[in-house]
């Protein structure tokens, strides 16, 4: 998949894989998962690359998108103002959700789009979109969904989709199904634990810290309660759903200008910490 033109420019300053020296090295050549097939990096690349770009006010594939999760979360059948308060309502920190984009960039913005897009899933979205608004469990629905992203940007970093991806032949694909995987692990803690805003950062690094472990088991819940084999507490269940989501607005997201990202939760690594 080509990455040129303008991604070109973000595509100097990812950072495909995490660095490791000395014996965290040798124990991930010897143990660690195996290296993503080279046919597959520049797709691996093009993710990370989406992850660097901003959001830009004059591109207006950026705000369809905007537009489209807006709509599909709330039932609205009318476009929203670039700016304002509704966006607090959908889970962001402020009236300018480009803001909390840093960190996870567009990539963010699409999973969410991803989330809404297909009617499959959609009801899933909008079953924890609308424990987010709950009296006592709410949490920014935006703001979660920003922080899964970085998530699977540091799983995909440390190699431990290498496997999958291999299996499937598909980068992007894989991290659509991971994304709604860690979502859907967290609506689980979230409602039957009854958590609140204020356990928000220890179930964050619950899910990382699981993700990084058990990918292929997230992976297999997913596809096993989207089949209606596991069932919520209260009965919830949705359907099978297509992975093939980004393809058609790719092309119009390589249009997007640079930016600068600082990370919205930017918890290092633990292979990071070690180095």
């Amino acid at each position: 998949m080509d990455i040129g033109g303008k991604f070109g420019i973000y595509q100097k300053k990812i950072q495909p894989t995490v660095p490791r020296r000395g014996l965290a090295a040798v124990a991930h050549f010897l143990f660690g998962p195996p290296r993503l097939h080279q046919q597959l990096q520049s797709e691996r690349d093009l993710a990370l690359a989406i992850a660097q770009c901003g959001l830009d006010n004059n591109e207006k594939v950026h705000m369809r998108i905007l537009q489209t999760i807006y709509k599909k979360l709330t039932g609205s059948r009318f476009d929203c103002a670039r700016y304002g308060s509704h966006w607090e309502d959908l889970g962001f920190q402020g009236t300018d959700p480009g803001t909390d984009l840093r960190g996870t960039g567009l990539l963010g913005l699409m999973q969410t789009l991803y989330f809404v897009m297909d009617s499959r899933i959609l009801p899933l979205a909008r079953e924890i979109f609308k424990l987010s608004h709950h009296e006592m469990q709410n949490f920014p629905f935006c703001v979660m969904s920003i922080n899964i992203t970085r998530i699977v940007i540091q799983v995909l970093r440390e190699e431990r989709l290498s496997r999958e991806c291999n299996r499937r032949q598909q980068v992007i694909a894989v991290l659509n199904d991971l994304y709604v995987a860690i979502f859907l692990r967290l609506f689980n803690i979230w409602k039957t634990q009854q958590k609140t805003i204020s356990d928000s950062g220890f179930v964050l690094k619950e899910l990382e810290a699981f993700a990084k472990r058990n990918p292929k088991q997230l992976l297999r819940h997913l596809e096993m309660y989207l089949n209606g084999s596991a069932v919520l507490e209260d009965g919830f269940q949705t359907h099978a759903v297509s992975s093939e989501v980004f393809g058609p607005i790719l092309s119009s997201v390589s249009n997007s200008k640079e930016a600068s990202f600082t990370g919205v939760c930017d918890l290092p690594t633990e292979t990071e910490q070690e180095s």
